[in-house]
């Protein structure tokens, strides 16, 4: 039969009786020691700034509760909405707004709808013409990447266009994106 408790034993004699180290510390809430390891959710602490909570083929959900639809500029503690409805419509002008901040951004980064070679090519030829340092990205990959940048404190930017299609929805995310669009559709008055 096993027992709860460890025999420290030495040349045959036992020195003393120990429980092992994992039913000490299953009372306790956490363990207590050098090297902790902590989680901070970062989307829910002001202190950061905006973060993008979530994405859909409508727009955007970020941690203050504010649901943006359609393309949307974001930035540490702002966001617009960006009247550039697809990757396509992405042109020097439509970009200019970011060479125009002050401080300068470090980085912008332009989430993208689609992936086509020739697109990226032409929106990193129109950030190239405002000299702005630009990340080109699938919308779900920029979205992230904006949170971890703005959360390392940096001075940075997006652009973000939402998907036109989102992989691997189930059904919960389906009717809860038909709920956000009728929500949005239905008329005030």
């Amino acid at each position: 039969m096993l027992s709860n408790t460890l025999r420290l034993v030495k040349n045959g004699s036992i020195l003393k009786n120990a429980t092992p180290i994992l039913s000490a510390v299953r009372g306790k809430a956490a363990y207590e020691g050098e090297g902790k390891t902590t989680v901070r959710v970062l989307n829910s602490d002001p202190e950061f700034g905006l973060m993008i909570d979530s994405y859909a083929t409508y727009g955007f959900k970020l941690n203050n509760g504010l649901t943006i639809l359609g393309p949307m500029a974001i930035f540490p503690k702002t966001v617009l909405s960006w009247q550039v409805l697809a990757a396509e419509k992405i042109t020097e002008e439509s970009l200019r707004l970011f060479k125009l901040l002050e401080p300068r951004i470090d980085l912008l980064i332009l989430g993208l709808e689609s992936s086509s070679r020739a697109q990226v090519k032409s929106v990193f030829a129109a950030a190239r013409a405002n000299s702005l340092n630009v990340e080109i990205l699938p919308t779900e990959h920029a979205c992230s990447t904006f949170n971890f940048l703005n959360a390392e404190g940096r001075s940075v930017a997006a652009a973000l266009i939402p998907p036109t299609f989102i992989h691997n929805m189930n059904e919960d995310d389906m009717m809860q994106t038909r709920l956000e669009q009728d929500k949005f559709n239905t008329p005030l008055f």
